[in-house]
């Protein structure tokens, strides 16, 4: 064999050992440091674990990829194999996406397990029909109130300049009489430091990473709902994968919905107190503000209706049987 015929022979070896590989890229939307993150790589790490290195996922955090918004999409048109997005930011594509964004519809982790399970086949159907699969689900911790001053009721909330994130936190900003800014998480911090925002709804996770202690003081905790994030994979991605390689992507996706919920819960109380010991005053809201917002949240609840038509009447009867 001469030299050039041992390079040419080199080459066909790297290449199929590179075709062997199959590298995937995650966009995701939140710091490197948030435990969806940390779950994700868990969920890469156990993968290239599983299948012998032949599947390696790449995670991008905070956004540095695709921004929040564009993620979905990304994994549709295959500019990226698999990613994470929030599912009530695709609420204004169809309703079904926004169930656990629904103020006091489920409110705890258990109830939030449920609805999920309701919510499973209709995101199912959805995603096959833009050419995706669902692989799992994990909830944010409960959602509350950030806001620069106290307050009694929804009346002490109108003319607040309001973080929204999704359909939902805009519709509730509209009814509290508040002024919607579009916002997403990785340019939270920026927009509190600005002035752009003075306050909005979500988890002790969003408030810690996105270091809002040190533009407001007040979180009320109305625990309204928990939303979750979506691990989605580009259908056609997934089906060139071998079927052994399929199964540990599988196992590593049940497994780390179980690990992202189980941490979920567990560290909801640890962001309250970190919270806390950053100076944030962690506030129990007045009944007179519960009801308003539950009231809040009986307006949405009818308004999604409408819109889901039988297919929500279908996901809101099935989460009040189980």
């Amino acid at each position: 064999m001469n030299l050039k015929q041992a390079a040419i022979a080199f080459a066909a070896v790297t290449a199929t050992g590179a075709f062997a590989q199959t590298k995937w890229d995650l966009p995701a939307a939140y710091p490197a440091t948030n435990f969806h993150t940390e779950n994700l790589q868990q969920f890469a790490n156990d993968v290239d674990k599983a299948t012998g290195g032949k599947l390696k996922i790449t995670v991008h955090a905070n956004a540095s990829l695709f921004k929040a918004n564009e993620i979905k999409r990304a994994v549709q048109s295959g500019q990226a194999a698999i990613g994470e997005f929030l599912m009530v930011n695709a609420e204004n594509e169809n309703p079904i996406y926004g169930a656990d964004g629904i103020p006091f519809l489920a409110t705890s982790y258990a109830e939030s397990k449920k609805l999920a399970a309701a919510q499973k086949p209709f995101v199912d159907k959805l995603l096959a029909a833009q050419g995706m699969k669902l692989l799992y689900t994990v909830a944010w911790p409960p959602q509350g109130i950030y806001v620069n001053k106290e307050i009694q009721s929804v009346a002490d909330m109108r003319g607040l300049k309001w973080r929204a994130y999704s359909p939902a936190t805009a519709k509730i900003a509209e009814l509290i009489g508040a002024v919607p800014v579009t916002i997403q998480a990785a340019e939270l911090t920026q927009a509190l430091a600005t002035g752009v925002v003075n306050s909005y709804m979500s988890s002790g996770s969003t408030g810690y990473d996105s270091k809002t202690y040190e533009s407001i003081k007040y979180w009320y905790d109305t625990q309204a709902w928990l939303p979750k994030n979506a691990i989605i994979v580009n259908q056609k991605a997934f089906d060139a994968l071998d079927k052994a390689t399929q199964e540990a992507v599988l196992k590593a996706a049940k497994d780390a919905e179980v690990r992202g919920n189980k941490i979920s819960e567990e560290k909801n109380d640890w962001y309250k107190k970190a919270l806390a010991d950053k100076g944030m005053k962690i506030m129990k809201p007045s009944p007179k503000l519960v009801a308003d917002m539950k009231q809040v949240g009986a307006i949405m609840q009818a308004d999604w209706l409408k819109k889901a038509g039988p297919d929500g009447k279908a996901l809101i009867d099935a989460f009040n049987k189980k």
